[in-house]
C-alpha cells in the first residue's frame, strides 16, 4: 500500500511523493555509518529484513537507502534485568512500542527527487536526513526511479525483497565498466551470471567472451539445488551464440556438436603466463622469473618448446650455469610445465590463431563461450588459457581502437569477458601485471570490461575491486 505523504510542510505546493508502508523515524546516524531509525508502535520488527529497500523522507531531499541491520532497544535500562510477565499482554502491550521498541539500521544510497519526473535523476548520497525524519519501504515509484522500468527498455532480473516490483537494469550503462558477482558457493552466482549474459545477449550493445570452467553456460547447465538441467545460451539463442571447446571428447560425450576446437601452441605461451602460474604451480619467484632469461635465450616463438626439449636432453644443470640461474628453480620450473604437454589442446606449435577466429565471430554480433571440459578442474589450465587468449584479444583490440581514432577503421565491438575464480588472475601480488587487471584499470578504453565470479571478493586487489563499476552479491 503506498500513501503520499507531505514532509514536515515542506513539501507544499507541490506533488508529494508515493511513499510505501511508513516504518518509523529517524532517531541517530551519520554519513558513514548509516541512519538507525525507530520503527512505530503498530510496525512489527519481525516485517523487516535486511537488505530491504527504504526511503527517508527529510524536509529537502528524499533518500534511498537498504536495511544493513535491524534490533531491539529500550528506554529502560533496568529491562534487561528485571523480570517481566510475559504472560501478562495487557503489560507486553502498554511496553511495546514505548518502553521497548524495533530498530532498523538504514545506510542511506541515493538523493532522490521529491517530485517524480524532474530532469534530474538519482545522485550518490552524500548527506543524511535530519531527526525525526520519517521512513517508508521503498514503492514501486521508488524502485523504478531508481533503476528503471522495463516499459523503458531495461532488463527485468528479479524483484527486490518481499515486493513484487520488477528490479530491472540498464545493460547499455552496466556493459561501460567491469561488474562482479560475489557469493559463497550455493548462492546461485552462476543463475545470475546465465540470467545477466542472456539479458546482455538480448540488448545487443555488446559482445561476450565466457572462460566456462564447467561447461555451465553453453548448451545446458546444471541446477544442482533441484538436480535438473537448465537451457544454456547455445539452446536459447542460436546462431547468436559460438562454443568453442579445448576437450572435444567431452563435447561428443554430452551429444553436442562446437563451432571450433581450440589448440594454443607452446608459441604462444609467454613469461607473463608463468608469472600468473606462480600460486597454482607452487613455484618461487626465482623459478618463475627465470622464464624471462629462457625467453631472451631461446626467443620469443620457440622458449618454451626448447627449454622442455633441453630438459628431455638431461641438460638441465648446464642451462642453468648459462642463465645464472639457480639450477633446482630451473628444475622445478620445468617440471611444472612438462605437465602441459599432457594436455590435448596444447601442441608445439600452433598455426591458428583461435584469438583473431573468437574476434571474427565477435565482431559478427556474435557471443563466445570457450568450454574447458575435464580441463575445468585444473586450476593451472584454467588460468593460463583464459589469460593467453584474453591477452592476444585485448592488443587487437588495442590496435582496432587505435586505427578507428585515427581514422583508418571502425570502432571495435564493446566486449564483456567472462572469468570465473577472479581471485585468482586479480590478486595484489599479481594484479599490476595481469591482462586482467589491465583491463580493469583501463576502465572502457578499449571497449572491453569484465565480469568476474567470485567466492572470495576479499582476495581481489582493492585498487582492481575499486573500478568495478557494480557488484552483485
Amino acid at each position: 500500500m503506498t500513501q503520499p505523504f507531505e514532509p514536515n510542510g515542506a513539501g507544499k505546493g507541490r506533488l508529494a511523493a508515493q511513499q510505501g508502508q511508513p516504518l518509523g523515524m529517524v532517531i541517530e546516524g551519520s554519513v558513514a555509518n548509516g541512519v538507525e531509525i525507530r520503527l512505530d508502535p503498530d510496525v512489527s520488527v519481525e516485517q523487516i529484513k535486511v537488505g530491504t529497500f527504504v526511503t527517508l523522507q527529510g524536509s529537502n531531499n528524499r533518500f534511498f537507502g537498504v536495511v544493513t541491520d535491524v534490533g531491539l532497544g529500550s528506554t529502560d535500562p533496568r529491562m534487561k534485568y528485571t523480570p517481566l510477565p510475559a504472560d501478562d499482554p495487557f503489560v507486553i502491550q502498554a511496553l511495546q512500542g514505548t518502553v521497548a521498541f524495533g530498530t532498523v539500521s538504514v545506510l542511506p544510497q541515493l538523493t532522490m527527487p521529491d517530485v517524480m519526473g524532474d530532469d534530474q535523476g538519482p545522485a550518490a548520497a552524500k548527506s543524511i536526513p535530519a531527526h525525526f525524519s520519517r521512513a517508508f519501504t521503498a514503492s514501486q515509484e521508488d524502485v523504478e526511479t531508481v533503476f528503471g522500468s522495463e516499459e523503458d527498455g531495461n532488463f527485468w532480473i528479479g524483484s527486490p525483497l518481499d515486493m513484487e516490483t520488477k528490479l530491472c537494469l540498464d545493460l547499455g550503462e552496466l556493459v561501460k565498466r567491469s561488474m562482479g558477482v560475489f557469493g559463497k558457493s550455493g548462492t546461485g552466482k552462476t543463475f545470475l551470471t546465465r540470467l545477466l549474459l542472456a539479458g546482455i545477449l538480448q540488448n545487443g550493445e555488446a559482445s561476450s567472451l565466457i572462460f566456462d570452467m564447467h561447461s555451465e553456460y553453453g548448451w545446458q547447465g546444471q541446477d544442482t539445488d533441484k538436480g535438473v538441467t537448465v537451457k544454456g545460451l547455445k539452446q536459447l539463442f542460436g546462431a547468436k551464440v559460438s562454443t568453442f571447446t579445448l576437450d572435444e571428447e567431452h563435447s561428443r560425450r554430452r551429444g553436442l556438436s562446437t563451432d571450433e576446437t581450440v589448440h594454443l601452441g607452446f608459441n604462444h605461451v609467454e613469461p607473463e603466463d608463468v608469472e600468473l602460474l606462480r600460486e597454482s604451480l607452487n613455484l618461487s619467484e626465482v623459478a618463475a622469473s627465470a622464464a624471462y632469461n629462457l625467453r631472451e635465450k631461446f626467443g620469443e616463438d620457440n622458449w618454451l618448446k626448447d627449454f622442455l626439449d633441453t630438459g628431455k636432453n638431461g641438460s638441465l644443470l648446464e642451462l642453468a650455469e648459462e642463465l645464472q640461474v639457480n639450477a633446482g628453480a630451473l628444475r622445478a620450473l620445468y617440471n611444472r610445465m612438462q605437465r602441459f604437454t599432457r594436455h590435448g589442446f596444447m601442441v608445439e606449435h600452433s598455426r591458428v590463431d583461435t584469438a583473431a577466429q573468437m574476434i571474427e565471430h565477435l565482431e559478427r554480433g556474435q557471443h563466445v563461450v570457450l568450454e574447458f571440459g575435464r580441463y575445468g578442474d585444473d586450476e593451472a589450465a584454467y588460468i593460463l588459457v583464459s589469460n593467453l587468449i584474453t591477452r592476444r584479444i585485448h592488443r587487437k583490440y588495442v590496435e582496432a581502437k587505435e586505427s578507428a581514432m585515427g581514422g583508418a577503421g571502425k570502432e571495435p565491438r564493446p566486449l564483456v569477458i567472462v572469468i570465473e575464480e577472479a581471485h585468482k588472475f586479480l590478486n595484489s601480488a599479481v594484479a599490476s601485471q595481469t591482462i586482467f587487471g589491465i583491463i580493469a584499470r583501463e576502465l572502457r578504453k578499449y571497449n572491453v570490461t569484465l565480469m568476474v565470479i567470485d567466492q572470495r571478493p576479499s582476495g581481489i586487489d582493492s585498487e582492481v575491486l575499486s573500478q568495478v563499476g557494480t557488484r552483485f552479491s
